[in-house]
């Protein structure tokens, strides 16, 4: 599903966290069940990291969370307490961003997915998920 990249905006609710990301106009997003996800109602699609680009003063703001593997780093806002990005498990070479926390106007299609977080090693084997973290060549 790539498509040209474009440049989304987005970040958390109070506005202290802003990002720029690089990504299709056309995503496949993930609604996760996995027991941090589900209690969120997070779902999110992910980029390579070098796509990803915190704004202004946007880290001052920022604290993490991390639980089980330590490998995701759940990152939410100090003041508003919104995620609207964070390293993902599956793709810690990646930034999830949150589908709700973009700034309107430049999506043109989203395909939500279901990622199976209760079953993770299984439904990570079987997805295709690690790819969306690649920079794939278009040559």
């Amino acid at each position: 599903m790539e498509s040209e990249l474009v440049l989304h905006n987005g970040g958390c609710h109070c506005k202290k966290v802003r990002w720029k990301v690089q990504a299709p106009t056309s995503v496949i997003a993930w609604k996760c069940n996995c027991s941090d996800c589900s209690m969120r109602g997070n779902v999110h699609f992910v980029v390579p990291h070098q796509r990803f680009e915190l704004l202004g003063d946007s880290d001052q703001f920022i604290t993490t969370y991390t639980f089980g593997t330590h490998t995701a780093k759940h990152t939410f806002c100090k003041v508003c307490g919104i995620t609207s990005f964070y390293t993902p498990r599956s793709n810690p070479d990646g930034i999830a961003v949150t589908l709700a926390c973009l700034d309107p106007g430049t999506l043109s299609h989203v395909e939500i997915r279901h990622a199976d977080g209760k079953n993770w090693e299984d439904f990570f084997h079987r997805s295709g998920i690690a790819l969306q973290s690649k920079i794939h060549s278009t040559k």
